[in-house]
């Protein structure tokens, strides 16, 4: 149990009356009947909070995977099923990686219905965030004494290179028409061996590029037109030196070196091509070969964020614990 503010003020403005009962006795009844009233108040508030156990349900509700130096969300869902209105003082044990300890959320949860406090956390390193048990304090309408109910909900979050931003880069590669003030767009043609059409010949063409054959058949010149090569090897060099461990703004540049690597990985991926990593202080740290699977990003985010990565594709070393170290 534990007590109000409220309870003090209360006891406080008691204890106020007896002081003026001194100099003025007939304050001295009032005094006595304020006290047994507060006092019956608090048993009151006792009885209905401790006679029986709240019916409050309460759930953590987060994504398993964090990212980095972004606002992630996180929800706690509350229902009161008794009959009693309460007050609520909310008390999430966090992360200590975060190092907040005035974290509350205060809510009243009429009978009968539902709560949900949402609240966002930005983590500023990578590795694995561990979040404990939810406490709730409630109160009734009176509000002079409090009931503490624990929630054991321990859950393990792993904070991963900032996934929302790679999200956000690979929409906007992906774009064919960019709305964004400065960007224009071109078209790209390709002077590889990859084909992809006989077209007619308009001026701008390049001469090498005429198809005689096909010109003779049509009576018209006709050139080849071909597309950029894909299935190229595309290896993102990670300098993971002292200096990489530089704060900016919150983070590290090893940090941001990462966040960078792992959306150009992504769109190289999407862009049909082969990624690959490579990492390098005064000798060659990690490396994973350029391949084009489908769980070659993952494999790229693992060994960023100093995890194993899949047997069939062994590495060498974890950037991040070479640069921790």
């Amino acid at each position: 149990m534990y007590l109000t503010n409220r309870f003090f003020w209360v006891f406080g403005a008691v204890t106020a009356c007896f002081s003026l009962a001194f100099p003025l006795g007939w304050l001295f009844p009032m005094a006595q009947i304020a006290l047994v009233a507060a006092l019956g108040l608090v048993l009151a508030d006792v009885l209905l909070l401790f006679l029986r156990r709240p019916k409050i349900s309460c759930q953590r509700r987060l994504s398993t995977v964090f990212s980095l130096s972004d606002p992630n969300e996180v929800s706690l869902s509350l229902e009161n099923q008794g009959n009693l209105y309460f007050s609520l003082s909310i008390a999430d044990e966090l992360p200590v990686q975060f190092q907040r300890r005035d974290f509350e959320i205060r809510c009243q949860l009429p009978p009968g219905q539902p709560y949900v406090a949402t609240h966002t956390l930005r983590p500023l390193s990578r590795g694995v965030y561990l979040f404990g048990n939810i406490n709730v304090f409630v109160s009734t309408r009176l509000g002079l004494a409090e009931r503490k109910l624990v929630f054991e909900q321990p859950q393990a979050v792993d904070v991963y290179p900032s996934i929302i931003q790679m999200k956000r880069y690979e929409l906007r590669a992906m774009q064919h028409i960019a709305h964004e003030t400065g960007i224009k767009k071109m078209r790209r043609i390709g002077h590889s061996y990859e084909f992809e059409q006989i077209k007619n010949y308009v001026e701008g063409d390049d001469y090498r590029s005429v198809n005689w054959k096909a010109s003779s058949r049509r009576a018209t010149l006709m050139v080849n037109q071909y597309e950029d090569e894909r299935s190229q090897q595309v290896y993102c060099i990670i300098d993971k030196s002292r200096v990489m461990k530089m704060p900016f703004d919150g983070l590290s540049l090893m940090d941001y070196a990462i966040n960078t690597a792992l959306a150009i990985s992504n769109i190289i991926l999407k862009k049909q091509d082969k990624a690959g990593l490579l990492t390098f202080s005064d000798v060659i740290g990690a490396t994973l070969k350029a391949e084009r699977d489908t769980g070659q990003l993952k494999r790229i985010m693992e060994l960023c964020t100093g995890k194993k990565s899949a047997p069939e594709k062994p590495t060498l070393n974890c950037c991040t614990r070479a640069c921790a170290g």
